[in-house]
C-alpha cells in the first residue's frame, strides 16, 4: 500500500505552500487538521501529517508519536517511513478510515496529556 495517494500528496503540498507563504509574510502559521494518519500495526508508532515541504517534498510535518510517551511536533521523511518495520516486521501503513475533525494542535495536546 502506498503511504500517500496523489490526492493526499497534493493536499499536503498545498498546506506546505500555505505555511511557507505565512512564514514569508511574517504571519501566524495555519493549524491544519491532519491530512493522513500513518501507523505501525505491530508497534505503537503513529504519525499525523499535515503538510509536505514544497522545496523538499519527501519531508512531512506533523505529530510524531513513537510510543515512548514523548509525542512531538516535527518533521519526518516519507521515504524513511516506508522503511519502518515494527516488532513483527510489518511495514507502516496508512489508516484508510482516518478523518480528522480537529486541528493538529488539539491532537498534540491530547497526546501529551495521555
Amino acid at each position: 500500500m502506498e503511504l500517500l495517494t496523489s490526492e493526499l500528496r497534493e493536499t499536503l503540498l498545498r498546506n506546505g505552500r500555505l505555511t511557507r507563504q505565512c512564514q514569508i509574510a511574517g504571519e501566524d502559521e495555519p493549524d491544519f487538521a491532519p491530512v493522513v494518519k500513518i501507523f505501525t500495526p505491530d508497534a505503537n508508532c503513529t504519525w499525523l501529517l499535515t503538510e509536505l515541504d514544497p522545496d523538499e517534498p519527501d519531508i512531512a510535518f506533523g505529530l510524531c508519536d513513537l510510543g515512548m510517551g514523548c509525542p512531538e511536533l516535527g518533521s519526518v521523511s516519507i521515504s524513511e517511513l516506508k522503511s519502518v518495520r515494527g516488532c513483527l516486521g510489518l511495514p507502516a501503513e496508512r489508516d484508510l478510515y482516518f478523518e480528522a475533525r480537529f486541528p493538529l494542535s488539539v491532537f498534540a495536546s491530547a497526546a501529551r496529556q495521555a
